[in-house]
């Protein structure tokens, strides 16, 4: 039997290798940009056209390479990090493993300018799909400049698996944002298709925060600050109220590198506990400093995920020390008890007698006597000429239907808080033929609505019927595309990080077709100037919200039904709140509207919204 166990090529083994490395044009930019911070780079740019399909250019003032190394450094495994297995457990560098530059020319055109400071003369390599076209020496700036060109164009199936081109636009400048927020003393831009997002000029850790997330987040950090044996944090943490149900602004560096750590973030959303609401997520930066012997950052091709001696021990100072910037800044609830303005004690007096206490009581005063007697103070109770019509009514039993029955229920009115209000019978409201003519709708834990059926009695999720109400509502509208939207006379204006402004571009079209409309007023600051009337009382800013974590999640799929996915998350997200306090008139709007659906029984995303205990299981209850 012949052999059949043969060495792969190099080509075909460096495109196996960027299968793992390079999955996006983001993880070029990635590769790249880290590459030029390890050569010591002050200042960086970033050249990007048609989000990375057609063109990736990084161009940097670090050491540069000499002819060899600008050869060599296209080999698989070359690098200049680490010499033995020791190196690996005392790596501060970005970059070590020496497959990213192997791993790009074996999947796209590559055209490589470098000169050292201090030389005359520099080089130009050019690569495609792993293999040498031409090598010369040229006139160029001292540092690199790279430039990646038609990425994939010798993988047409990874090709055609890219996203749309703002969504690749939202990975880049993820990436981007990550290296910028670890290195604030390095100057870094951006450009897409001749169009700058990003000129950040070298800064403090704080003005490249704002550089990057907005300056409109200034007053809402909290600076962090801890140092201990196992672990030195510092950073800043974002005020309670600045929590989002987007995310997108939670960072951990570890070393001036990027991590990415779920078991952290639960930490830090543990010392938030009680103080936001659920499923919001304040933002943070959080920048760890430890000793290299006791992390491992050579668990995942992308080098994300960073492995700690003991994980217990760091979760447990993350929490202290969130909860000591909370706690510095009166981010915590506390109560005073030394507030002079709402209680005053006497001090006590050293100097003369202590004398007892006197009460004055009038032994004069009479409770039954309509006059006046001893202090003209005391005024006895004060009854009103008109008593008498207070009772017109009880004893002709006006407005009763039988001696059995009484006309009022006392219900809670929202409108009212606690005050009762009266319900009468022209309230009712006619729910098909299976529901009683003369049905009162009561509300349980507000929660839940019962009402009774010819069948037995019928048990409403209002949350649930409301949600369905809405998407029947929202699907009308893309079926007929005339959303009613409601404008508002002062537009709110709504400010967003660069990757969640990309996104919120993306859709605009679909949300107008819903009832939202949206201008960008300025750069990354979007006005609502009229939300859908369907969404009487929300605030639209939460829905937004909700729709960008719903894309972020993967929740909607912007290449299909992005309109139905749209609806749902909308829905879900405009429904009333929990605990909502309903009057008649409201729960009997709610139901007649429900049954009005196409689909009443469940939510649509298939949950029961009511049930019905029919008469016979009433029976078994009181045998």
């Amino acid at each position: 039997m012949s052999d059949i166990i043969q060495l792969l090529p190099d080509s075909v083994a460096n495109q196996i290798a960027a299968g793992e490395v390079i999955q996006r044009p983001a993880s070029v930019v990635k590769e790249l940009v880290e590459n030029a911070v390890d050569a010591g780079s002050t200042e960086i740019q970033v050249i990007i056209k048609d989000a990375g399909r057609t063109l990736i250019q990084i161009i940097d003032n670090g050491c540069g390479m000499s002819e060899t190394d600008a050869r060599l450094a296209f080999e698989r495994h070359a690098t200049s990090k680490i010499k033995e297995a020791e190196d690996l457990f005392s790596i501060r560098t970005m970059g070590f493993r020496g497959e990213a530059l192997a791993s790009i020319a074996a999947v796209a055109q590559v055209e490589l300018k470098t000169r050292l400071h201090g030389e005359e003369l520099g080089t130009k390599i050019e690569i495609a799909g792993s293999k040498v076209e031409s090598q010369e020496q040229v006139t160029c700036a001292p540092g690199s400049n790279f430039m990646v060109k038609n990425l994939f164009f010798n993988v047409p199936a990874r090709r055609r698996f890219l996203k749309t081109n703002a969504t690749e636009l939202r990975h880049i400048v993820n990436e981007f944002q990550r290296i910028a927020l670890a290195h604030p003393s390095i100057a870094f831009s951006l450009v897409h298709n001749e169009q700058t997002i990003f000129n950040l000029p070298p800064s403090n850790l704080r003005q490249r925060i704002l550089g990057v997330i907005g300056t409109h987040a200034n007053s809402m950090l909290l600076p962090v600050e801890t140092d201990t044996s196992i672990v030195k944090i510092k950073g800043y943490v974002g005020k309670p109220r600045s929590a989002r149900k987007t995310m997108g602004d939670q960072y951990f560096f570890v070393n001036n590198r990027y991590m990415r750590s779920p078991y952290f973030h639960k930490a830090v959303m543990v010392a938030y506990e009680n103080l936001v609401p659920a499923e919001h997520c304040p933002p943070y930066f959080l920048y760890f400093e430890v000793d290299p012997q006791i992390i491992d950052v050579n668990i995942h091709p992308t080098k994300t995920e960073i492995k700690f001696e003991d994980e217990r021990a760091v979760w447990k100072i993350v929490v202290a020390a969130v909860r000591e910037a909370l706690g510095k800044f009166n981010m915590v609830p506390s109560i005073d008890f030394y507030d002079a303005a709402e209680v005053q004690i006497p001090s006590v007096q050293k100097e003369g007698p202590v004398t007892e206490p006197t009460v004055h009581i009038n032994p004069e005063y009479n409770p039954f006597n309509t006059k006046v007697r001893g202090n003209p103070d005391n005024h006895a109770p004060q009854i009103p000429s008109d008593w008498q019509s207070l009772y017109e009514g009880f004893e002709s039993g006006a407005g009763n239907k039988d001696d059995s029955t009484s006309d009022t229920l006392i219900l809670p009115s929202k409108e009212n808080g606690d005050e009762d209000r009266e319900y009468d019978d022209s309230e009712e409201v006619s729910l098909g033929e299976n529901m009683d003519a003369g049905a009162l709708y009561f509300q349980v834990k507000n929660k839940y609505i019962i009402t009774s059926v010819k069948s037995g009695i019928m048990i409403i999720d209002q949350r649930r019927a409301h949600e369905r109400i809405l998407y029947e509502g929202f699907i009308k509208n893309i079926r007929s595309e005339a959303s009613v939207s409601q404008h508002s006379l002062f537009p709110e204006e709504l400010t967003f990080s660069e990757e969640d402004a990309i996104l919120l571009r993306e859709i605009l079209d679909e949300l107008r077709i819903f009832g939202f409309e949206l201008k960008e007023t300025k750069e990354r600051t979007f006005a609502i100037l009229g939300q859908p009337s369907l969404l009487r009382n929300i605030d639209a800013s939460k829905v937004i919200d909700a729709l960008l974590a719903a894309f972020k999640s993967g929740e909607v799929d912007p290449q299909q039904e992005v309109k139905e996915n749209i609806a749902l998350v909308m829905a879900k997200n405009a429904c009333m709140p929990p605990g909502e306090v309903l009057t008649q008139v409201e729960m009997a709007e709610l139901i007649n509207n429900l049954f009005l659906c196409n689909s009443p029984n469940y939510t649509p995303d298939g949950k029961p919204v009511f049930t019905i205990v029919d008469n016979e299981e009433l029976e078994k209850r009181f045998c």
